[in-house]
């Protein structure tokens, strides 16, 4: 019998230890549910303060880091699905919504009254997402219309909306998904769109230069239900999720990571997330966060490799802006704590 080294089985031990403790530290806690609309819009402001966005023309805000919430339907809208929301403060938030009309609503009272800031009947109109630099600086991509992706943007915090001069090109049977407000991303420095349907595409758009580029995503598509759903940046790398949500549980091609810089250069996860993946979120470092319909992962190496850690469906996941509270939310009023 081979004698064993008993330094090394205790640091084999420890090691395992560790893996297995950081694995299961990561919890996702429900703390609502139950509630008659089915949530895609969420910003987290800070560690106290997120609101969160819906079908039904529902709206919720909490001011206790997401353990209570406060449910309201807005007046006049009740049959509106308002899929994307940017929060400011627990009192200045802009909601937008899906469909026909097209919508972008502003309160600056906590979500008591709301004032209607642009408002388009055609039903060409179809508002995917939104996203803020700044308090003051915002953009909402819609489907394309005549072979260019609609692009509205804001300089004065919502109060009004232009039309983009300079749109992206949509190739045929390209479009986004209005899963969670997170096909749209900004940095300080550039606007990113991820796409679906016949293509997958990232579009990138240089604020400043005004210069848009393309470059195809070894994400699946050709169905208009498969494509790139989401995309979220890191310090060192940015991720991109997706998939088919028709057939959620697919796990071929739905990740894909590109370095900051150079870029861009695509590469496919080792291990990739668990299913089909509607959002994906920076957490921390090379900490990422990802959800969807076929359940929850986590990345610790910058999207090399995933770990599923819970099974419940969400819809959307979001870090606070200033602050480490983490929450997600569903269908069914659904709507939980990241703790890790």
């Amino acid at each position: 019998m081979t004698n064993r080294n008993p330094l090394i089985f205790s640091t084999l031990f420890f090691i395992i230890s560790l893996f297995t403790f950081d694995v299961y530290a990561q919890n996702i806690i429900l703390t609502d549910n139950n509630k008659p609309s089915n949530i895609r819009g969420l910003s987290v402001v800070d560690d106290k303060t997120a609101w969160i966005s819906g079908s039904k023309g529902y709206i919720a805000t909490t001011n206790d880091g997401g353990k209570t919430w406060i449910w309201e339907q807005v007046k006049g809208h009740e049959k509106s699905d308002f899929r994307d929301i940017e929060a400011f403060s627990d009192k200045e938030a802009v909601i937008m919504s899906s469909g026909t009309p097209a919508l972008v609503l502003k309160t600056t009272n906590g979500g008591k009254t709301w004032e209607e800031k642009y408002h388009k009947t055609d039903s060409a109109y179809f508002f995917d997402a939104m996203d803020f630099i700044n308090n003051q600086h915002g953009y909402i991509l819609g489907d394309p219309i005549n072979s260019k992706f609609f692009l509205l943007e804001t300089k004065d915090g919502g109060e009004t909306w232009t039309k983009v001069s300079n749109l992206p090109d949509a190739l045929t049977g390209e479009a986004c998904f209005a899963a969670s407000g997170t096909c749209l991303r900004i940095s300080s420095k550039n606007l990113f769109i991820v796409s679906g349907g016949k293509n997958s595409r990232m579009i990138t758009f240089s604020i400043y230069n005004n210069i848009w580029s393309y470059a195809d995503l070894p994400i699946i598509h050709n169905k208009a239900s498969q494509g790139a759903f989401s995309i979220a940046i890191g310090r060192r790398q940015g991720i991109i999720v997706g998939g088919d949500y028709e057939n959620d549980r697919k796990t071929d091609s739905i990740a894909a990571t590109y370095p900051i810089r150079p870029f861009p250069f695509f590469n496919i996860p080792q291990k990739g997330p668990s299913g089909f993946q509607s959002c994906v979120e920076h957490i921390k470092g090379d900490v990422f966060l990802s959800t969807g319909t076929s359940g929850s992962n986590i990345t610790h190496d910058g999207g090399k490799t995933w770990t599923k850690i819970d099974e419940a469906s969400f819809n959307v996941c979001s870090k606070a802006k200033r602050g480490k509270l983490v929450l997600l939310a569903g269908n069914g009023g659904k709507i939980a704590i990241f703790k890790m």
